[in-house]
């Protein structure tokens, strides 16, 4: 649509001249892999059950979308670290001017994505371009508090020149490469950078860029974008997201990792306050065994701390308010091992649990499909994501942190965790 590098597929309830929301779907795989052509991501039901109008988007991704050549000198690759998300302004483009055909209303768009699909979403909260082209966001374990600075990427561009043997003034020959050509230096490049100054925060190498214009800023850090002030959010994700990571891990996967093992593993996310951290889940967890504390401590360092530092710039801000939230259900494929993993909340969004097979299936689970969907839809059509099947949800705020949990039972729970997340920000944020 309008780019040969972009794909848009629209499901709508009906073709009447009805304005319902728009849902703009951004699909995960960390900038760098993935597509909306996943059977979960089918948008069927939740079209059809919940009104709504949602359109998928494909775009350059990788190498095709954010390989940052601006440092080469050529006016026409200033903008080529963001072409990815860029390719996302123009479908949103292309939704203001051609929803009204789907039945949908263009002054009421919501972008929600999942994993990278959820930095997609920071990237464009924090875009000048794409002011105006959405109106709500929801950030599904995927929040981007910072990305790549200038220096870093065209460190990593020059890696790539250099191992495909061209000069940085050989662009016309870069550009003549086939495609598999270019994809051989994506590891190898990466391989050459050195440790992020912020590992925790600092997500992607091959992703958006703090350039100054299209990016002018990092998007929450050190405090939310004011051009979105007027855009409410929904962030959260899963209980237990580094539980499918750590699935090729036999120690993780058998549960027996020891204590020794859980300290090793910890200090090096959390170096000096890995002690402190460690009694912590012991008390908080008694009786979980250091596999599942290890689990819960990398959810936190690697998930759940940028949420909490997204929500607390949002609601410091003091405009449109932010909400939090988290998908507590557990999978019972494989014996319970996996927990609430990362992904296991997309078929509930969009109401395709048939499509994820019968062992990961339990009694109830289509009622929390039910009311997990039509809260996703509530908060697109009106902006608060107060739906009749769930609880009072209070928007997070400075004062109580309030995080609804989802699960066969829903509830309200104020400042999750409280008594490390200070501990837990000040670790991703290089501040011990």
């Amino acid at each position: 649509v309008g780019e040969d590098c972009l794909t848009l597929h629209v499901w709508t309830p009906g073709l009447d001249s009805g304005k319902r929301p728009v849902m703009v779907w951004l699909h995960g795989g960390a900038f760098s892999y993935g597509s909306a052509n996943s059977p979960r991501y089918d948008s069927t039901n939740l079209a059809r059950r919940q009104d709504v109008v949602v359109v998928a988007v494909n775009h350059r991704l990788n190498i095709f979308g954010h390989l940052d050549l601006s440092s080469l000198g050529d006016e026409r690759f200033a903008r080529s670290g963001n072409a990815g998300v860029l390719d996302l302004v123009a479908a949103l483009k292309w939704v203001r001017e051609h929803a009204g055909r789907f039945g949908g209303d263009p002054g009421n768009v919501t972008i929600f994505g999942q994993s990278g699909g959820g930095g997609k979403s920071c990237a464009l909260l924090a875009m000048p371009e794409a002011k105006g082209l959405f109106h709500k966001a929801i950030v599904q374990s995927g929040a981007s508090v910072r990305f790549a600075e200038p220096e870093r990427t065209a460190e990593l561009a020059h890696a790539v020149l250099k191992h495909l043997g061209l000069r940085p003034d050989q662009r016309a020959e870069l550009q003549a490469l086939p495609l598999a050509r270019l994809q051989e230096a994506v590891v190898p490049a990466q391989q050459t950078l050195p440790r992020p100054r912020l590992p925790l925060l600092d997500r992607y190498n091959f992703g958006p860029v703090i350039d100054g214009t299209v990016l002018p800023a990092h998007p929450f850090d050190p405090s939310a974008p004011a051009i979105s002030d007027d855009v409410p959010i929904m962030v959260g994700g899963t209980k237990d997201e580094t539980a499918i990571f750590f699935a090729p891990d036999d120690k993780v996967w058998n549960r027996t990792i020891t204590e020794e093992d859980l300290r090793t593993r910890v200090a090096a996310v959390a170096d000096g306050a890995a002690e402190t951290l460690l009694a912590y889940y012991k008390r908080r967890d008694p009786n979980a065994s250091p596999s599942d504390r290890l689990i819960t401590a990398l959810t936190m360092s690697n998930f759940h701390v940028r949420e909490l530092i997204l929500a607390g710039a949002k609601a410091a801000r003091g405009k449109a308010p932010v909400w939090m939230y988290g998908l507590d259900w557990e999978t019972p494929a494989f014996g319970g091992r996996l927990k609430s993993p990362h992904s296991v909340d997309v078929p509930f969004v969009f109401d395709t649990l048939h499509v994820i097979g019968a062992a990961h299936r339990r009694p109830g689970d289509q009622a929390l499909a039910d009311r997990v969907s039509a809260t996703w839809a509530t908060f697109a059509r009106t902006g608060k994501p107060d739906s009749a099947a769930l609880p009072a949800w209070p928007a997070y705020t400075a004062a109580t942190r309030a995080t609804m949990i989802l699960d066969d039972t829903c509830k309200v729970v104020d400042d999750l965790d409280g008594e490390v997340r200070a501990l837990w920000i000040k670790v991703a944020s290089g501040a011990l």
